[in-house]
């Protein structure tokens, strides 16, 4: 029988990689000629094993009998379901004896007669599984619906044409699948043994060779995010039968058949793009409540995923608008089941730079799956696909060295920008236009899996050979920040590492020497000026060479950047930018942040210049102190600002439209209120703007006040600043604008990216950093160690210091005051011996984060010398 399954199973890609010519076509129609006669000869093979199994379990009457294996012998002994059906292969094998049935065997005619009944089914419905399962329990013999469903469920036809509806769903319908689940509470009957399903199943290789006669074209044309399937059908179903563990089992059994056969279906056969309803037997099976338990997470979950990710991409995208209809709960549930598996496969297997986690087809194709549910659970949530903030009518220029790239024959990486993922065109969605997804993007993140993966080589896949190699970057939302973070430095680093490379072949070529990084020379009390002129020149020329390695040097000063003497330069240009006095910016003493002031008269350059020290801080991996709201990150990533967004930027503002929306009054006549509003500009006078035209004469009442409210928002977020914004906005993207980081990060975390954790701790009111989460990961050098007396000293002062005091001690140290991306224990900082006890104070190298603390006789002292050396601390010196 493993023979005649093998050769019926393979029979059809023998026929697509045999020679070419007349023996082809004589062996494919010898091949059909034998189709019948292999299915007799296996049907005959499955009956001996069915009389062998059931003379292992129920015996053949006679009290008398002699034979061994039987179960009526005397010295039989009992074998449950599973074993009983191992044994019936084995002696089948062995062609062992076979008793005749007794005619003292109570039950053997009625037992055969309800099998026989529903031989014929070979799909379901709701009405039918109700009947069977009604007579099973008139018969206490559940092994009938066992074999029904072991037959169906394991034939892709049989599973494509069960639970069909007579019309398409209705909108209620759909709005019906939001319903919860109710929990099953119904107990079944005890059933037979569940390997015999599998031995019922006679269709021969893949079943599911659907054409358009069985396509059930009684439906009518379904929409782009309906299907033929009766889920609510499907979903009762599966309430009253997975209570009864042996027929749950059948379930198992019939995946482990299904998923190679739908696998093959989709690879070689294309036959979703013959029928469109095949794609219901995913349907019908995601909706197994149990699909995540340890039973199917071993082979049965990870071959259906593989089946799932072959999927073409019009498929992938209506199954993500259909579970965009689904519930929470229910989106949970089938997010919950592929992380299961991804998590399961990750702990149960030792992933390192050899053993890649790459190169594991079911944790690839679980991700793949979960990347459906992930579109299905932005779709599903609050999504504003509206408000695009308009690509600028200017364009970035390129870099003037462009040409000699190619005749070098270098192709400048990524020219054409970052790749967008197929799906997310195919669903004309992204991410950024999600104002709250059904479940949080959290949720999605597997913090297992970014232990074990080897980001160096998943980049390499990412960048280089992406056709051939997975990379979970193409799927950022299973990635945490700090692991997506990694992935970016590792591409401005090769950035900068090929801006180096083409300047060398082109001072070659030109015969000049040029610089290979960008070099700063700024004076500290002129640096707005100095930094200004420089890199308002390199954006003119060349933008290129922005994306080139930073050096800052500050005039008459010693200190070499190896990383700290930028990020004092970056520093000290947003302390002087966002000095109000300079009135760039306003800032807001309840939210603690700053808003672009539109009434500003500092020229477009300045703002450019933010930007670009935003997007150099990104490129070279520093953390600025940045207080933006949310909405300006959104706003970066593509997304205009709307009334919701002036909850965070402008809340004294939102309050009060909200209050108007809410009102319950005669708007009109209480409120007072037209289409024109009033602002003040920087030197206090009044400011009016018309949101419609002739807006002063326009009221607002209750039928107009969502507009309103609608256009008070655009104008104060976008077109009250436009003028900077655009500005800010370029200067920003100059230097990203061929980096993976609007494909790789929300604007939640491109905040986190710009500014590390406390801003947001700061607007939430918490300051709290784990300095014991550092305290685990300082590493000691020049005689010190952990268990040193000035070390324990150290850490009981530093713990004991105030919030305050800790944030100079980070600033100190590190260069900023902020925690990087992951919080405090990512943050490798080094406490090395600086001589014996002294009066000198503690210095530090903030481009290695390193601290040289000579060892104090006396912890009084300790104290009081780091104190000093974190509150006055300012400049670069050669040590």
């Amino acid at each position: 029988m493993n023979s005649d399954e093998r050769d019926c199973e393979c029979a059809l890609p023998q026929a697509e990689t045999s020679p070419a010519g007349g023996y082809d076509r004589i062996q494919e129609e010898s091949d059909i000629e034998n189709t019948e006669a292999s299915r007799m000869k296996r049907a005959a093979a499955k009956h001996l094993i069915e009389r062998y199994y059931h003379q292992l379990t129920e015996g053949c009457g006679n009290d008398s009998c002699w034979n061994a294996w039987c179960s009526s012998s005397r010295g039989s002994h009992r074998l449950d379901n599973n074993a009983a059906a191992v044994k019936a292969l084995e002696l089948y094998k062995i062609n062992a004896k076979l008793c005749d049935p007794h005619p003292s065997k109570k039950g053997t005619t009625m037992n055969h007669c309800v099998r026989d009944d529903f031989k014929d089914v070979n799909y379901l419905t709701e009405e039918k599984v109700n009947e069977i399962l009604h007579i099973c329990g008139e018969k206490e013999d559940y092994s009938p619906l066992i074999r029904v469903i072991g037959r169906v469920f394991s034939s892709a036809e049989g599973l494509v044409q069960s639970f069909r509806r007579s019309k398409p769903p209705t909108k209620e319908e759909l709005k019906s699948l939001q319903s919860k689940d109710e929990d099953k509470d119904e107990d079944e009957e005890e059933a037979a043994a569940c390997s015999a399903a599998a031995m019922e199943e006679d269709s021969p290789g893949s079943s599911s060779r659907l054409d358009g006669a069985a396509s059930g074209d009684n439906v009518g044309k379904l929409g782009p995010d309906e299907v033929s399937v009766d889920i609510d059908a499907v979903r009762r179903v599966y309430q009253r039968l997975l209570s009864n563990d042996k027929i749950e089992a059948a379930f198992l059994n019939a995946l482990v058949y299904l998923s190679p056969n739908v696998e093959c279906d989709l690879t070689y056969h294309n036959v979703y793009s013959r029928d469109p309803n095949y794609l219901n037997l995913f349907v019908v099976v995601m909706e197994n409540s149990n699909l995540h338990s340890p039973d199917y997470l071993e082979i049965a979950l990870p071959q259906f995923c593989r089946a799932m990710s072959k999927l073409p991409l019009p498929a992938l995208a209506k199954l993500a608008r259909l579970w965009s209809h689904y519930s929470a709960k229910q989106i949970h549930r089938i997010m919950e089941t592929f992380q299961q598996l991804i998590t399961y496969k990750v702990v149960s297997n030792e992933f390192n730079s050899r053993n890649l986690v790459n190169d594991d087809d079911a944790v690839v194709a679980a991700t793949k799956c979960l990347k459906i549910v992930y579109y299905a659970n932005v779709m599903g949530g609050e999504v504003d696909t509206e408000h695009n903030e308009e690509e600028d009518e200017e364009p970035i220029p390129e870099s003037s060295e462009l040409t000699l790239q190619e005749l070098l024959g270098e192709e400048r990486r990524n020219k054409k920008g970052p790749r967008v993922d197929p799906l997310e065109t195919e669903l004309t969605i992204r991410t950024s236009d999600s104002r709250r997804p059904l479940i949080p993007f959290e949720e999605f993140v597997n913090e297992p899996l970014n232990d074990v993966l080897e980001m160096d080589k998943d980049f390499t896949f990412f960048k280089v050979d992406s056709e051939s190699k997975f990379s979970f970057q193409s799927c950022p939302f299973i990635l945490n920040a700090c692991t997506k973070s990694l992935g970016l430095y590792y591409d401005n680093r090769i950035s900068m590492y090929s801006e180096r490379r083409i300047t060398a072949l082109y001072s070659l070529v030109q015969g000049q020497q040029l610089n290979p990084y960008l070099r700063l020379k700024v004076r500290r009390d002129h640096i707005i000026d100095d930094a200004l002129v420089r890199l308002e020149m390199i954006s003119m020329e060349n933008p290129a060479d922005l994306r080139k390695q930073l050096f800052v040097e500050f005039e008459g000063e010693q200190g070499v950047d190896e990383g700290g003497v930028s990020k004092e330069f970056f520093q000290l240009v947003l302390e002087e930018m966002f000095n109000p006095d300079i009135g760039m910016f306003t800032y807001d003493e309840s939210t603690k942040l700053f808003w672009f002031n539109p009434s500003s008269l500092e020229n477009e350059a300045q703002f450019t210049l933010i930007g670009i020290v935003l997007g150099l801080a990104i490129y070279n991996n520093c953390i600025l102190d940045v207080h933006f709201p949310m909405v300006v990150y959104r706003k970066l990533m593509g997304k205009k600002g709307t009334y919701l967004d002036l909850a965070d930027s402008h809340p004294v503002q939102y309050q009060s439209l909200k209050e108007l929306l809410d009102y319950e009054g005669d708007v009109e006549e209480d409120m007072m209120i037209t289409f024109q509003i009033s602002q003040t500009d920087l030197f206090g006078d009044p400011i009016t703007y018309d949101l419609k035209e002739n807006g002063d004469k326009i009221p607002v009442n209750a039928d107009n006040r969502k507009e309103f409210v609608c256009l008070y928002g655009d104008y104060i977020l976008n077109k009250s600043v436009e003028r900077q914004f655009k500005a800010f906005r370029r200067g920003f993207q100059m230097v990203t604008n061929e980096s993976p980081l609007n494909c790789l990060f929300r604007p939640e975390e491109v905040e986190l990216l710009i500014c590390g954790s406390r801003v947001r701790e700061l607007i939430c009111g918490s300051r709290n950093l784990d300095f014991h989460a550092l305290e685990e990961t300082t590493e000691y050098d020049g005689g010190y160690n952990k268990d040193c007396r000035i070390i324990k000293d150290f850490w009981e002062t530093v713990h004991s210091f105030g919030e305050e005091d800790k944030r100079l001690f980070l600033q100190f140290t590190t260069g900023t005051d902020r925690a990087p991306v992951g919080g405090l224990g990512k943050l490798k900082m080094i406490i090395a011996k600086n001589g014996p006890d002294t009066d000198r104070l503690p210095t530090s190298h903030t481009c290695f984060n390193a601290l040289l603390l000579p060892e104090y006789d006396t912890k009084e002292k300790l104290k009081e010398r780091l104190l000093k050396a974190v509150t006055y601390a300012k400049g670069f010196g050669m040590l």
